[in-house]
């Protein structure tokens, strides 16, 4: 399912939309820049341009597997001709294009592949284009720091179900009850919160009540990292019948340390 995002280009709201995979941005909502009222027309007009037919022709061929290129070649023939004419949805029935997409009804318009939609916005304005492409670049360095945070709070959990697992396999007799199994499971899980973060769940939640979830759900990319590596370690040092007490110790050394070399991996990249 394609999902809109907007951004604010030098106070115009600029819809974006990623398609399979592929980023898509409003030229409707770049052309109201000229024109707020008839954004469309601006599109048109565009599109009636000799070089601007020849730059999508040539994005299509290079991307496009489907273009129909015979019946583009008459196109670009009548293009820049007083009486020719185009829009976004004659452009992609009559050659297949899929560097254009046009959406109906309300908030619709028509969107264009990041590239094309670049080069329209630098036709539109020249400033706008440059304040166009540093916002969709900070857009996508958050979206892959998100990215980054959700596969380290994936990892996480994988290594939970380890840990979990030696949890059962060590620590929990067959005589506890549903609830004393419980406790167990969660007494466990607050000793790496007490390791890493220097509070249990409990004290957590007392100290943040206006917070949903966990205090995992708010840890950074080098704290969840950390956590997955903790995680794996208690599951051996249970394994290996350590008593609660030292594996504490243990675990908040290896917390420190290995944040430390986290935290100065991030500062030699922030250098280069």
């Amino acid at each position: 399912m394609a999902k809109t995002t907007n951004i604010t280009v030098k106070e115009v709201s600029v819809r974006t939309l990623k398609v399979n995979g592929t980023d898509y941005i409003s030229i409707t909502d770049i052309a109201k820049q000229k024109n707020p009222i008839e954004p469309k027309d601006v599109v048109k007009n565009w599109m009636r341009l000799k070089n601007t037919l020849e730059y999508l022709g040539l994005w299509e061929q290079l991307n496009n597997a489907a273009f129909k290129g015979v019946e583009f070649d008459p196109l670009l023939r009548d293009a820049g001709t007083n009486s020719f004419t185009m829009s976004p949805t004659r452009w992609v029935e009559l050659t297949g294009a899929v560097g254009l997409i046009t959406k109906n009804g309300a908030g619709g318009g028509t969107y264009a592949q990041r590239d094309i939609a670049f080069k329209f916005a630098s036709w539109v304005s020249v400033e706008f284009e440059l304040y166009l492409v540093k916002e969709f670049q900070r857009l996508k360095e958050e979206e892959q720091k998100q990215l980054g945070w959700s596969a380290k709070r994936e990892l996480s959990k994988i290594n939970y179900h380890i840990h979990t697992d030696a949890i059962k396999q060590n620590l929990v007799p067959l005589e506890l009850t549903p609830q004393q199994i419980t406790y167990v499971y969660a007494n466990e899980a607050d000793v790496l919160n007490v390791a890493l973060f220097s509070v249990t769940a409990k004290q957590w939640r007392d100290a943040n009540p206006d917070l949903k979830g966990n205090i995992r759900d708010y840890a950074s990319i080098n704290e969840l990292i950390c956590l997955s590596n903790m995680e794996n370690i208690n599951a051996v040092f249970i394994n290996e019948n350590m008593p609660q007490k030292e594996r504490l110790v243990k675990l908040n050394k290896i917390a420190i340390q290995q944040m430390k070399v986290l935290q100065e991996v991030e500062k030699r990249k922030l250098l280069k």
